[in-house]
């Protein structure tokens, strides 16, 4: 048995869809005798959390199961081991980084605060 991730993305559909297109995607960590065992557990997974409800506004939100996007074997499950990576680009680069560290000192303060 290995450990594989998975990506499975769900669609946000609130009230009519007249929205920016939403979409969730989850990295999701199954034991599996191979890749496409994992696949097939994500899929029944990602089918059986659908669900619809109603938020504050009284508006139907709708989580629709889209499909598992990808699978990949963790071969070595170590301290520090990278579980997933993805380069992104964005238009302010000193801006995101500038979110970087606010959240991480956000984090960090949150650890300090419940230790004292």
């Amino acid at each position: 048995m290995n450990w594989y991730i998975t990506k499975i993305i769900f669609r946000i559909v609130c009230g009519e869809g007249n929205h920016t297109a939403q979409f969730d995607e989850q990295l999701r960590l199954f034991k599996a005798s191979s890749a496409e065992e994992a696949f097939l557990k994500a899929q029944i997974l990602g089918s059986r959390e659908e669900d619809t409800f109603y938020n504050q506004q009284q508006e139907l939100v709708k989580w629709q199961f889209i499909n598992v996007s990808e699978v990949v074997l963790l071969p070595n499950i170590n301290d520090g081991a990278m579980l997933y990576s993805f380069t992104a680009e964005k238009e302010n680069g000193v801006l995101y980084e500038q979110l970087i560290r606010d959240k991480a000192l956000q984090i960090e303060t949150g650890y300090l605060t419940e230790i004292a």
